[in-house]
């Protein structure tokens, strides 16, 4: 019964935390579209505090569960959870992993924002070593590839 009452406040504390992040995920994604990058150290120091924190509480978690009988190798903690007739903690758990999900959906969104700007940059950086005269194409991936005399682009 200690078990199942520390496994809630890893998990409340858990949604608290993801809470946050979300936050977190929303304010650098308003910085990025703004270009004012400098708060973006202070956010990025948070959101790793935050992981660390959710991390640490994930290996506790599972700690009680494998105490109370979970095997890891037997799938989904939440199955061995809702199966124990647990409701009340299956559904902080069920709780949890959706706001974990969010969050991912939101930083993979500002990552790919960061990406374009990495991109962006390297073709400022380009045009002003005068280094941008080589032609792009666009590959079969849609990503950009230099065009130069080593490209066959046809045969006979």
């Amino acid at each position: 019964m200690a078990a199942i009452i520390e496994l809630k406040t890893l998990l409340s504390e858990d949604i608290r935390q993801l809470e946050t992040l979300a936050d977190l995920l929303n304010q650098e994604k308003q910085l990025l579209a703004s270009s004012d990058i400098a708060p973006l150290q202070e956010i990025t120091t948070q959101k790793n505090n935050i992981l660390t924190d959710i991390r640490e509480r994930a290996k506790q978690k599972i700690r009680l569960l494998v105490n109370m009988g979970y095997r890891p190798d037997a799938g989904e903690p939440s199955r061995f959870i809702r199966a124990g007739g647990m409701e009340d903690l299956y559904q902080l758990w069920k709780t949890a992993d959706g706001r974990l999900r969010a969050c991912q959906k939101l930083n993979q969104n500002n990552g790919r924002v960061v990406g374009h700007l990495q991109k962006r940059l390297t073709r400022l950086t380009d045009v002003f070593r005068g280094a941008s005269a080589q032609q792009k194409l666009y590959g079969a991936k849609g990503e950009q590839t230099s065009v130069s005399s080593g490209n066959i682009l046809a045969s006979a």
